[in-house]
């Protein structure tokens, strides 16, 4: 049986139109002799009927005094209303399909409600399904605990829904959806001349998932990775191929013309503060400053730790309960807020002379001041303030020459 795993998103299934776009995407996979699997998100955005934000808006708007366990009850809803929506439509278009949600088609999870860890998944129900019908839609971003309680996977779950399914599966490639066409090098609201790749690495979209790119999540990405299922990233609303995901970095991008590029993409992530504290770290104090902001619950990235302090960044909603937080140790820590993370991400750079120059070449070409920085394999991290954001992304995707 050739399995292939398509997952549509909210804005797929939005309107009439655009499901009418997802009935033709499957009845082409068809077409191919595929037994189909087909992960739905919750239909629309926030303000819309069945929408994951507007049922939430709703439990607020009713008390809001749902605890965890009972406010994934809710949340799992708008999928079931997707998947039943878009099960109808196929059935009158002739195509015989069926509806599993997330517990029936395996997926085991912590109990983490609204934010789940997938701890298995086991697909035996999915596989006799496809016996019997072309396509088994299942619901995503949900699962089910070991007692039986559902669980919801957090932002981005139908994602990883997908992609854990296709592996479990053992799929043929796993399809991913969406309002975009594939990857771009940039965030096309801030850099016009943005372009779709048509080959990016496991790890260089990872790394621009975790940056700030929204188009799938980390996790899914993930999975794919550590079980080497191919992952197309694609346009609802075109037929066009999109974004194949594959292990390699580094490698030639055929349809480009372009041999062992260097940079990939460019992302970002803003609203971020940088705190700087200056203290002995012979009285211990780098680890009382970390361990603090981890009893408070703050996320802390871009550490630089030396013997004279310590030097990181949270995001602004953190940083009153963080300064305060440092000041219950007895330290004067400085903060700035409004600052931006940029990221130049590719598979190609690690070891490649150069890179960081052009990087300060461009900025210091618009007066940009970086703030930090740091790097690993793929990617080089630089702090700006946010007013300098969109021109530091604007400068490095020209001195790449992404647009080419």
């Amino acid at each position: 049986m050739r399995i292939l795993v398509q997952k549509f998103g909210g804005t797929s299934l939005s309107s009439p139109k655009a499901r009418a776009h997802v009935i033709e995407h499957i009845r082409r996979e068809l077409a191919q002799n595929y037994r189909l699997v087909v992960v739905v998100s919750a239909m629309g955005r926030k303000g819309d009927p069945y929408a994951t934000d507007t049922l939430l808006d709703w439990s607020e708007q009713h008390g809001n005094g749902l605890p965890p366990r009972e406010k994934d009850l809710l949340l799992c809803c708008g999928e079931i209303i997707s998947a039943a929506t878009l099960c109808s439509l196929l059935q009158h278009e002739g195509i015989q399909a069926t509806v599993l949600t997330g517990a029936q088609a395996g997926f085991v999870t912590d109990n983490q409600y609204g934010n789940a860890r997938i701890l298995d998944v086991r697909p035996d129900r999915v596989r006799a399904e496809l016996e019997k019908f072309e396509v088994v839609i299942v619901t995503g971003f949900q699962g089910q605990t070991e007692s039986g309680d559902f669980t919801t996977l957090g932002r981005g779950g139908s994602d990883t829904s997908a992609t854990a399914l296709g592996a479990a599966l053992r799929a043929e490639m796993v399809d991913i959806y969406t309002d975009v066409n594939g990857i771009l090098t940039a965030d096309p609201r801030i850099v016009e001349d943005a372009r779709p790749l048509s080959l990016v690495s496991y790890s260089e979209i990872c790394n621009m998932a975790h940056q700030g790119a929204k188009v799938i999540h980390p996790r899914a990405v993930e999975i794919a990775m550590q079980s080497l299922i191919p992952l197309r990233v694609r346009s609802t609303f075109t037929d066009t191929e999109g974004t194949l995901v594959t292990q390699r970095d580094g490698f030639k991008d055929m349809a480009m013309g372009i041999v062992d590029r260097y940079v990939t993409g460019v992302a970002y992530v803003s609203n971020i503060t940088q705190i700087s504290v200056e203290c002995d770290c012979t009285e211990g104090l780098q680890l009382k400053i970390f361990r603090t902001m981890a009893e408070n619950s703050i996320s802390v990235d871009f550490i630089n730790v030396t013997p004279t302090g310590v030097l990181y960044t949270i995001f602004d909603r953190d940083s009153e309960r963080a300064i305060s937080a440092l000041q219950e140790l007895k330290l004067k820590p400085k903060s700035l807020s409004g600052c931006a993370k940029v990221s130049v991400i590719g598979g190609g750079i690690n070891g490649v002379p150069g890179i960081m120059a052009t990087i300060v070449e461009a900025l210091s070409e618009h007066d940009i001041s970086i703030l930090q920085s740091a790097d690993s394999n793929t990617t080089i991290w630089l702090l700006v303030k946010k007013e300098d954001m969109v021109q530091a992304l604007r400068a490095l995707h020209g001195k790449f020459e992404l647009h080419r």
